[in-house]
């Protein structure tokens, strides 16, 4: 298929949505403001529009104000990883019915910023964002192999917002806090981070990351092999001001390979890390692992989360609910061996089981980001497309009672 022929066929696809949403959320098609009738569903970015071929890497959070945050990558020149990316914005006031025009918060500038993971300071209420950043001139596979110069590689970089998303900060390097000598690739989330409010830690906040690491002095191996990538966190206990490096995953033995990280605080205070099993040897494609002290250590080393098989080697999300008996939320397409079908999974025993409570769609459907919309409603940002997972970035509200079983 063409460039051509897929863009008129997402125009088509976002159209059918378009309608679909606001017959599903009145039962007429009558046209009027979606806002003001409530919504099933929504599209803020479409590949193709805005001048960018494709819109990735979806990130979302709500501010304190009540606002929506829809974060993602916004890539110029194709669907891949390299080249010249911005991270944009999108801001609802309605719940994620309808959106405010789109903003350029971090500029690639022919260079390659992205994977945002944003979370509200509860103490400040000021949104504090994370992103990453290499040349837009190398490849993930080059920077694994250690070819290129530091000022090419891997960087991570904080930005801040005091007026609810509508303006930020410049981007400000961290990397020297948070990335040791010796590591190669660094990936921030992607999708939200979190904010303690529990315990000894309440109100630091913990960004669940990844990394590679170089082989052994005197190895033959470049370094490239699945089996050099761990999980990590990064934590700040001031607002974002200042950064430590958490818990370090060094198992790099190709068993296990946590790749793309998520996070969310159980209701006992302890942290709860899934991840993406990037081509490990055992069986199952989820890993997962929990933190006792907010994310200094684990306690235990990540294992495969086996009643996730359906999952492909894919970025996923979690989710606490709020309330002591609230189950945590997981999402992710549910075809184990495509990039298809999204659905919601929940958890009663803080991750010990999952059970799947729905499937959204039997569209192609990748990357996914959860965030709560007050008590009785959860919303879902992520990439689908009738012709492909990347067509657009979708934003669907589920009622929690969907859910619960």
């Amino acid at each position: 298929m063409t460039v051509t022929s897929r863009r008129v066929a997402w125009a088509a696809a976002a159209g059918l949505l378009t309608a679909l949403t606001a017959f599903t959320a009145t039962g007429t098609a009558s046209g009027a403001p979606l806002a003001t009738r409530g919504c099933t569903s929504s599209v803020p970015y479409t590949a193709g529009e805005s001048g960018y071929d494709t819109y990735r890497i979806p990130a979302t959070v709500t501010t304190r104000a009540g606002t929506v945050l829809a974060f993602a990558e916004g890539r110029h020149s194709g669907a891949g990883d390299t080249g010249n990316i911005d991270v944009v914005l999108r801001r609802s006031s309605d719940g994620g019915c309808t959106w405010g025009p789109m903003r350029v918060v971090a500029s690639g500038k022919g260079d390659t910023r992205g994977n945002p993971a944003p979370v509200v300071d509860p103490k400040t209420g000021r949104i504090v964002l994370l992103t990453s950043y290499n040349s837009g001139a190398v490849t993930e596979a080059q920077i694994m192999r250690g070819e290129v110069t530091p000022e090419q590689s891997r960087r991570v970089f904080v930005q801040t917002s005091r007026d609810d998303g509508r303006h930020f900060s410049a981007p400000r390097d961290i990397t020297a806090e948070v990335k040791p000598p010796g590591w190669r690739w660094y990936a921030t989330g992607p999708g939200h981070a979190i904010a303690l409010r529990r315990g000894p830690h309440a109100g630091r906040l913990v960004v669940p990351a990844n990394h590679s690491a170089a082989p052994p002095l005197g190895s033959a191996d470049t370094g490239q092999e699945p089996k050099y990538y761990g999980a990590h966190d990064l934590y700040s206990d001031d607002g974002g001001l200042s950064w430590r490096l958490g818990f370090v995953d060094r198992s790099y033995d190709g068993v296990d390979n946590a790749n793309e990280s998520g996070a969310a605080e159980l209701p006992s205070g302890r942290v709860y890390f899934t991840s993406r099993d990037q081509n490990g040897t055992s069986r199952g494609n989820r890993l997962d692992s929990y933190s006792s002290d907010g994310g200094v250590t684990l306690d235990r080393p990540y294992a495969v989360q086996s009643t996730l098989d359906d999952v492909p080697v894919v970025q996923a999300s979690v989710l606490q609910l709020s309330g002591p008996s609230a189950p945590l939320l997981f999402s992710g397409p549910s075809v184990p061996t495509a990039r298809r079908s999204m659905a919601i999974w929940r958890s009663s025993d803080g991750g010990v089981t999952f059970t799947k409570a729905k499937t959204l769609s039997s569209w192609g459907a990748a990357y996914s980001d959860l965030v709560q919309l007050g008590a009785s409603r959860v919303g879902l940002l992520y990439e689908t497309g009738a012709t492909g997972p990347y067509d657009t970035i979708e934003f669907r509200r589920v009622p929690v009672a969907d859910l619960l079983g």
